[in-house]
């Protein structure tokens, strides 16, 4: 096996993990010695081994003199488990592969230090944009303090996302909608807008056997959710936060706490939710990453609020038409082209007879005036 084979297979082991890990970030590792892996292992879940400690675990023989490929720094302070770096020391590895920087200021250059210290020869940035693909959320969550905030949609070939008597189901195909189902799976929190709640009925859950459940996140500063909705008629088995305003009725609130959904009131902006307090609030409650899937309102005040950071658009080879369709990003929108979203890092995946189109948002709308409400 080449040497870069191991580090792939460190970073295939990583992407195990999913939504498990969060807030900590995903981790594989492998250990090398004369030519066979020996060891290998992933950070399963937040509060259990690091990547390292799973893969000494897994030794078939002593590690002394071997080789270990990790996608991320490994750590060197007490946290929820003990520092990796010392467990690297204790079974005498000769060679360190590290993938990914930890921007995290606990580690960040010193678990490197740690082991150069102790006479391990370590080689840094091995693979590294591979490596870093795994860990955009994590990346922004330890620098920020917030949660990475992805917006998800499903349109036609000319931009709707219904038809114009809102009838949506189903643009995408099969293939598209299992996608999504993965990115509920990997994301802690999905987030939508009362407009989006009571129009579709949605559960936010997601649907794969076995797999971790995000929290369900409503934004409805007046508390319109009806108590039957599926969200509130669920909240017992899968998680909901509604998020409202000072302006909320408490009888509905004590309503829907009853059902067993949470309520948050969240500073409020113009009468709707202030999407920047709520993204501190929920980077205090170590949501690391949120799917926002609507609806058009929310995307708009999203991207004008600073706090959006990545497109997820599936585009189906259908055209719909209608003036009055809804679209992806509704709301006031932008005044002109110059003062547009600016999006980067175009990634095109093939899901059937659909496209996935991904962006990482460089610059949200640029701040002009105007009110900008939306149905949040």
């Amino acid at each position: 096996m080449e040497q870069k084979e191991y580090m792939k297979r460190a970073i295939a082991l990583a992407a195990k993990a999913g939504g498990f890990a969060a807030p900590n970030p995903l981790v594989g590792a492998v250990i090398v010695k004369d030519g066979r892996i020996i060891g290998e292992g992933y950070h399963r879940k937040c509060g259990e081994l690091h990547a390292e400690r799973n893969a000494f675990a897994s030794l078939t023989e002593s590690a002394k003199g071997a080789q270990l490929y990790v996608t991320l720094e490994p750590c060197c302070h007490y946290g929820r488990t003990p520092p990796c770096t010392e467990a690297i020391i204790e079974h005498g590895i000769s060679e360190v592969y590290i993938g990914s920087r930890d921007p995290n200021p606990l580690v960040a250059g010193k678990g490197a230090a740690v082991l150069r210290e102790h006479g391990i020869q370590v080689t840094e940035d091995y693979l590294r944009e591979e490596c870093d693909k795994l860990n955009p959320v994590f990346f922004h969550y330890i620098t920020r303090k917030t949660p990475y905030v992805a917006l998800k949609y499903a349109m036609t070939a000319d931009g709707k996302i219904a038809a114009y008597t809102g009838a949506s189901k189903w643009i995408t195909g099969e293939t598209a909608r299992a996608h999504v189902q993965q990115l509920r799976g990997f994301y802690s929190g999905v987030m939508a807008g009362i407009g989006t709640v009571l129009a579709d009925d949605p559960m936010l859950n997601c649907r794969l056997e076995n797999a971790h459940q995000p929290l369900r996140i409503v934004l409805d500063s007046c508390l319109r959710i009806p108590p039957e909705s599926r969200l509130c008629q669920t909240a017992g088995e899968y998680p909901v936060l509604v998020v409202c305003t000072e302006a909320a009725d408490r009888r509905k609130a004590e309503q829907l706490q009853r059902l067993g959904a949470e309520v948050y009131v969240c500073a409020s902006e113009n009468g709707r939710v202030a999407l920047p307090a709520l993204m501190e609030e929920l980077g205090r409650r170590q949501i690391s990453g949120i799917l926002c899937e609507g609806g058009g309102s929310v995307h708009e005040a999203l991207l004008r609020s600073g706090t959006a950071n990545h497109v997820y658009a599936y585009v189906a080879p259908k055209l719909l038409g209608g003036k009055d369709a809804k679209t992806p990003v509704e709301g006031q929108g932008a005044d002109c082209p110059d003062h547009a979203a600016v999006l980067t890092n175009r990634h095109v995946t093939l899901l059937g007879e659909d496209i996935l189109l991904e962006y990482d948002i460089e610059r949200g709308f640029a701040d002009v005036h105007g009110d900008h409400r939306g149905d949040r």
